[in-house]
């Protein structure tokens, strides 16, 4: 992905609207709706996936589904090699993001797991450990949300 950051204009805006409502409304009916071409929409959302501006996935709604235990962990490393233990955390099952953060932890992800056993095996007993290189964590497991859907992994 370009690290250069690239603005985007209304109508880019406008298709990521429709998109964000329905990933899968077709191209003819959002170049209908804002009055450009089907070629126009395919090739405009063609060009913001390829600028890494836009993905298309499907996510799930983890309190829609059993025994599903889904948290954000807070993390404090040892060492400012933020990079190198990001791409470690995204290695471990069950975690569907790392990112970078100001405040008072260095790093968060998101973690979709099957169990409070499974939750355990991450934080204390199987993946953090190997990770090596983290003080401290603080974990705050989601208890609902209209908003938050996880990658199923």
């Amino acid at each position: 992905m370009n690290d250069e950051k690239q603005e985007i204009d209304k109508l880019d805006r406008e298709i990521i609207l429709e998109l964000q409502e329905d990933a899968r409304r077709q191209f003819k009916t959002i170049a209908g709706k804002l009055k450009v071409s089907e070629g126009t929409i395919k090739n405009r959302v063609d060009r913001l996936i390829n600028r890494g501006i836009l993905k298309l996935e499907a996510r799930v709604n983890p309190f829609a589904l059993p025994r599903r235990i889904s948290a954000i962990v807070g993390v404090n490393l040892k060492e400012r090699d933020h990079e190198e233990k990001i791409k470690e955390i995204e290695k471990i099952p069950g975690v569907t993001s790392v990112w970078n953060a100001t405040g008072r932890f260095d790093l968060f992800f998101e973690v979709m797991v099957d169990s409070l056993n499974s939750l355990n095996d991450v934080l204390f007993r199987r993946d953090l450990k190997k990770i090596g290189g983290i003080s401290y964590t603080e974990t705050f497991v989601i208890l609902s949300s209209n908003t938050k859907y996880f990658k199923l992994l």
